[in-house]
Order: structure tokens, then C-alpha cells, then sequence
């Protein structure tokens, strides 16, 4: 998977989401994902100076992690 999720992902991600019959869960999932993505993004963006690098790639990996497995939790419910 791709270090960010690009649009076209994204769009097919929201149809999964648009789709799901259970608007509860797929409200759930979304904000998952949002909460995930908005993690990873703030790593990314905000390097903080007093992090090593090798601190900061860790936590950066393990929250691109958590983002896929959000994504692919999303993709399982594709009909």
C-alpha cells in the first residue's frame, strides 16, 4: 500500500462506506479512519524536534499501520 491514501483509494473507500447497509457501522468506520489518518498526518507534518529521527519513524510506521488496517477492515466490506 502506498504511503498516503490518494483520492481515488479515498473515493472508493467512501462508496464501500456509502454502501454498506449498516449506516451505524459505516459511521464508525469513518471516523476510524479519520482519527487514524489525522494521527499519521500530524506525525508526518509536525516532526517534533526533540523526537530523534529513529523515534519518529517508529511512531510514524506504527500509525501508517494502523491506517491500513482501517483501510482494509473498510475494502472487507466491499460487495
Amino acid at each position: 500500500m502506498n504511503d498516503i491514501i490518494d483520492m481515488s483509494e479515498m473515493n472508493a473507500l467512501m462508496e464501500i462506506l456509502e454502501n454498506m447497509e449498516d449506516e451505524q457501522l459505516a459511521a464508525q468506520l469513518l471516523k476510524k479512519l479519520n482519527d487514524k489518518t489525522k494521527d499519521h498526518g500530524q506525525l508526518i507534518i509536525n516532526r517534533d524536534p526533540n523526537m530523534s529521527h529513529a523515534e519518529w519513524k517508529v511512531l510514524s510506521d506504527e500509525a501508517k499501520a494502523q491506517v491500513d488496517l482501517v483501510v482494509n477492515e473498510i475494502k472487507s466490506y466491499k460487495l
